[in-house]
């Protein structure tokens, strides 16, 4: 399927709410909300934690009828969103409407995590093209650069804001998709080691060993570990039967990158719930699950995966 491809009569619903301060913010969420409430559509709503508290006040009784999530937390890693918060819920409910107010980018997403958020928000129409589901994203104009915004306007088919609701002239999600696959940047210091099938139990020690070495503590490095090992048991598999590892410490993180000579061709790999993930794509999944932050580069040239942990 084309991700540029915006049929009419897709029940899928996915707009950008551009919002300037607090009474804003709530005139495009509240409406929202109480429309599915009163409809008896399940609902869910996943922002920021202050915006959390914001919104169950203005709903009163009626936010007991809502599923509340921090997405700072349940959707720190980009990667995880769509199986983890808006496919875990949706699944819940396969017979009619779902309503969902998500809102992956905020004031503080680092240049780092941003890339990962962009690409998100233009393969949630792949998720769920043909479904009964609205997911709303509220983008703060005042907090987030023009950027940001544009891409909110190429990845979201319809834009509301102060002056109503109408169809993005800028839709294009496969172009975002495309252009944030890019090479990642070069760390300036970082321990390697190649690797093939028979040397899969060392990747296991070299990332616990480093992992910890770079300030790691156990829990978070046996999570890194066991997402190494995955990634690296995907490039025996699926990558040309081999692999380079490199880990290093980068902006208060431990990172480790997995890269081979394979190619990723289904965008949404790592992004379906694992009963549907074809081949090579439920070690992906349980990553993004695992890690903080999950980058991607993929081509012809080979591709490189990076799992970034918070130290």
């Amino acid at each position: 399927m084309d991700p540029d491809d915006a049929s009419p009569g897709d029940p899928f619903v996915h707009p950008a709410l551009f919002y300037r301060g607090e009474e804003e913010y709530l005139a495009g969420t509240v409406p929202f909300l109480r429309d599915g409430l009163d409809a008896g559509e399940p609902v869910a709503v996943a922002v920021p934690g202050p915006r959390l508290g914001v919104l169950r006040t203005a709903l009163g009784a009626a936010a007991d009828g809502v599923r509340w999530l921090d997405m700072t937390e349940a959707g720190r890693n980009p990667g995880r969103i769509i199986p983890g918060v808006l496919r875990e819920f949706a699944d819940r409910h396969p017979a009619g409407r779902v309503r969902i107010i998500g809102e992956p980018v905020w004031p503080g997403r680092t240049g780092t995590e941003y890339p990962a958020c962009a690409q998100h928000e233009a393969l949630i129409n792949l998720a769920f093209a043909g479904r009964e589901v609205s997911i709303l994203c509220p983008y703060d104009l005042a907090g987030l650069d023009a950027v940001v915004i544009s891409d909110a306007r190429a990845t979201h088919p319809v834009v509301i804001d102060r002056h109503g609701t109408r169809a993005s002239g800028d839709y294009a999600p496969g172009r975002v998709i495309d252009s944030y696959n890019r090479p990642l940047p070069e760390p300036s210091d970082a321990a390697r080691m190649s690797f093939d099938l028979d040397g899969l139990p060392r990747v296991r020690e070299f990332t616990c060993r480093w992992a910890r070495h770079l300030g790691l503590a156990p829990d978070p490095a046996g999570d890194l570990e066991v997402a190494v090992h995955e990634l690296a048991a995907n490039s025996c598999l699926h990558g040309g039967g081999k692999g380079t590892a490199r880990i290093w410490s980068e902006d208060g993180q431990v990172v480790c990158e997995v890269s081979d000579a394979g190619t990723i061709d289904d965008p949404l790999a790592g992004r379906r719930p694992a009963a549907m993930s074809p081949l090579g794509g439920r070690g992906i999944l349980l990553v993004n699950h695992l890690a903080d932050l999950v980058r991607v580069h993929t081509g012809p040239g080979g591709t490189a995966i990076r799992v970034y942990m918070r130290v």
